[in-house]
């Protein structure tokens, strides 16, 4: 059972093939960039929402986000970033802006990040608010530090919140180009190296009202959320998936002794359906409720941690090479665990 059956299938499964799958130890140990794989997504119309209901375009792209983090999570990631800031722009009441961008954004011809991770936590009362926005006439200026912005390069665009007042934050869209804006790459994390990702330092950067997605971000974040979260959940999908089949191919390895092994594939295929099931019915109720989704989330992420630990502990010694798929995969769980909403933010969410 899958997330949705995407009517370009066929034409995903050749941009992974030709576009992904020959790049991806480039982009785990180099820190190659998959931009050409995105671009030709939106080329190919998979992010066109031309004719869908929100829940069917929704189905469509988390299905993307997992047949790409089945190969590299840290593309699908990305692919993530793209996503979430489609959303804030599919859902502004800000028209003139929706207008210019949400086109170029579903066509790939601009690509997009997302820089709500510190906001997030902010409304969970995790963190302070990193960034400040001081009203001037025709838009705010906007100073502070967001320390990982990812999916980010010199011609495209990312969403962001920063406080007016105590009481009152704003959510907007800018461009990497904008000035007193500076970016500097971060490459020196576990894994998700490939994933354009930039300390990005504002300096009284200008940004005009036809930029400003929400001046209520509180109220605005409620309304994305529970897309922003769902978009995450084929990213664990998908590496588990992976994850499963890496153990299939070695059951019969040093005479089958895997089989002693106290996590199988079977019971893995099975917690993966049964979260593949819960999925397909919340999205067929007349609303997405976040907590039931952030719930979803929260098992995800686990399984995904015990689905590449079993998978190393099956491969064994060729599992532990510095560039070998199951070490690429763990390093990758390890990630979408510390992902906003992280695993903590979650249980406290649920729980707390």
């Amino acid at each position: 059972m899958e997330i949705g059956v995407l009517s370009q299938s066929s034409t995903l499964e050749r941009l992974i093939k030709d576009e992904l799958k020959p790049y991806v130890k480039q982009i785990d140990t180099e820190a190659y960039y998959a931009e050409r794989f995105l671009r030709k997504l939106g080329d190919a119309g998979i992010f066109s929402s031309a004719n869908k209901s929100q829940k069917d375009y929704l189905l469509d792209e988390m299905y993307v986000v997992q047949e790409t983090a089945k190969v590299c999570m840290t593309t699908a990631f990305c692919l993530w970033c793209h996503l979430a800031a489609l959303t804030y722009v599919r859902h502004t009441k800000n028209n003139k802006l929706k207008s210019k961008m949400l086109p170029s954004l579903e066509k790939g011809e601009i690509l997009a990040g997302t820089g709500l991770s510190n906001p997030m936590k902010y409304f969970a009362g995790l963190e302070k608010l990193y960034l400040s926005a001081k009203p001037v006439e025709g838009g705010y200026l906007i100073s502070g530090v967001l320390p990982s912005v990812s999916n980010l390069g010199s011609e495209h665009w990312f969403g962001f919140i920063a406080g007016v007042n105590e009481g009152e934050q704003i959510m907007c869209l800018v461009p990497c180009s904008a000035e007193g804006l500076k970016m500097k790459e971060k490459v020196d994390y576990l894994g998700i190296n490939g994933s354009a990702t930039y300390a990005c330092s504002f300096h009284d950067v200008f940004v005009p009202d036809e930029w400003v997605l929400s001046e209520n971000a509180k109220e605005y974040v409620e309304e994305i959320r529970p897309a922003f979260i769902s978009y995450q959940i084929p990213l664990g999908l998908g590496v588990t998936q992976a994850s499963i089949s890496s153990i299939e191919k070695v059951c019969q390895k040093q005479n089958g002794c895997n089989q002693f092994l106290n996590k199988q594939p079977e019971e893995l295929r099975g917690a993966e359906e049964r979260i593949q099931q819960k999925l397909q019915a919340i999205y067929k109720g007349e609303n997405l409720h976040f907590k039931e989704i952030a719930r979803v989330r929260l098992e995800t992420a686990y399984l995904t941690l015990e689905a590449v630990q079993a998978s190393m502990l099956h491969n064994g010694s060729a599992g532990y090479l510095k560039d070998s798929a199951p070490s690429r995969r763990l390093r990758e769980a390890y990630f979408f665990a510390n992902l906003t909403p992280t695993v903590k933010h979650l249980e406290k969410v649920l729980n707390g």
